[in-house]
């Protein structure tokens, strides 16, 4: 029998600077060019003789695609990391080069190597191996190394589904972590609004309390914060499932992420604007929320509300054979069973559950946090890129045959 985890361990170095390579490629998002990560990816790939493929919509975000066929029939089971990573945020509060990798305590530091970078680098490691060993392996792995995810934009895993459907596969394993060596079986929905409140000019002297467009939208603002103390109940469908520390899987959240209005201090605002964020928990939509923050709009305020877009939460069910496949491999590379939880933001993860298909997201992301000294212990790398290979390796080897779990393709609240 194969020793993945024996070869994983041997290879220890190779992961490293595979992640160090990575890191040291500018991809942050906005403007999310990553053509020089999906020549790293490819050319690491290539070296070894895994096959890649480049597909583009825009030359500036490329997406790598690796399929490898094993030696006797079984199932499709596909990788997905994204190559973009979040701006590093105030470069001066860095204890380390943002785009360098920097081992200290055990820990890799870099931008993108909790979010996710480590990820991708640990399932081309594994994708490595299986081609390696092919021949006495079942089934087929396909590694999707994508574009513009962390903007949710369409140049990504959204254009390679529409171009190559075959890659929805029978298996999605997400490479984002949910925090804490967590399992991410459910993640929070999404909904942006934008936000226009237009008032009457003039001079700053003729200000009215509470008629110009930047208090009424202040004071719209403050009423819509107010469903930050929302919770969901938690779907019969999910049990079990934890919402993580303070239960924040299970909390709607709102928040503002850009404000505008005016231009000259001494002039009244004719229009303001704001941008809102929104992550919805399995068991409230997007109708319901979108409903109760018009009604926090009073009548005849000029307030305008604008839906950008928006889907509801997503999950897999946990007896699904890919949650146990995982959790076994879990157990047996760290001892103890993961907690199921729901993932507080998006991931292209949904992309594969809106087709039908089993989706997991587990990553050595050691918190939510991105940006600022971003970074993953080593010794999670390497427990992640040995479960990729585990639960790959174990679900390749099935048959439709033995699966008496059929998932739902509307699995949303």
């Amino acid at each position: 029998m194969l020793d993945f985890d024996r070869e994983i361990d041997g290879l220890h170095a190779d992961l490293i600077a595979l992640c160090g390579d990575l890191v040291s490629a500018d991809s942050i998002n906005p403007p999310g060019a990553t053509a020089e990560m999906a020549r790293r990816v490819s050319n690491w790939l290539g070296e070894r003789g895994v096959p890649a493929e480049i597909v583009r919509r825009d030359d500036q975000a490329p997406n790598v695609v690796s399929r490898i066929a094993c030696g006797r029939p079984g199932r499709h089971v596909v990788f997905n990391a994204h190559m973009d990573t979040m701006p590093p945020g105030d470069e001066a509060l860095w204890s380390v080069p943002p785009l360098a990798l920097t081992r200290r305590d055990g820990r890799a530091y870099g931008l993108g190597m909790g979010n996710m970078k480590g990820a991708l680098a640990g399932m081309c490691l594994v994708a490595w191996l299986v081609h390696r060993h092919a021949p006495a392996l079942a089934g087929t792995l396909s590694l999707t190394a994508v574009s513009d995810e962390v903007m949710f934009g369409d140049r990504g895993t959204i254009y390679l589904l529409q171009q190559m459907p075959e890659l929805a596969g029978d298996f999605l394993i997400s490479g984002e972590g949910p925090g804490y060596m967590d399992l991410a079986v459910a993640e929070k929905g999404l909904l942006w609004l934008d936000i226009d409140v237009t008032g009457a000019g003039g001079h700053s002297s003729n200000a009215l309390a509470g008629k110009t467009a930047a208090i009424v939208l202040a004071r719209f603002l403050a009423a819509v914060d107010l469903l930050n103390d929302r919770y969901a109940r938690v779907p019969p469908e999910l049990p079990g499932v934890s919402g993580g520390d303070g239960n924040l899987g299970f909390r709607l959240s709102v928040n503002v992420g850009a404000l505008r209005g005016g231009g000259v201090r001494s002039q009244i605002a004719t229009l303001a604007s704001a941008e809102l964020d929104i992550r919805l928990p399995p068991g409230i939509g997007t109708t319901e929320v979108e409903d109760a923050i018009r009604q926090c709009a009073p009548d005849g305020s000029g307030i305008v509300l604008r839906r950008v877009k928006g889907w509801d939460a997503n999950w897999t069910d946990v007896e699904s054979p890919l949650v146990q496949a995982a959790t076994s491999a879990i157990i047996a590379v760290r001892g103890a069973a993961p907690r199921n939880v729901v993932r507080l933001p998006g991931s292209d993860a949904r992309q594969w559950r809106d087709r039908g298909v089993p989706a997991i997201c587990y990553g050595p992301q050691p918190t939510l946090s991105s940006g600022v000294d971003d970074h993953a212990a080593e010794q999670d790398l390497l427990d992640c890129t040995k479960v990729y290979a585990r639960t790959a390796l174990a679900l390749m080897a099935s048959s439709p045959q033995q699966d008496s779990f059929v998932e739902n393709p509307r699995r949303r609240c």
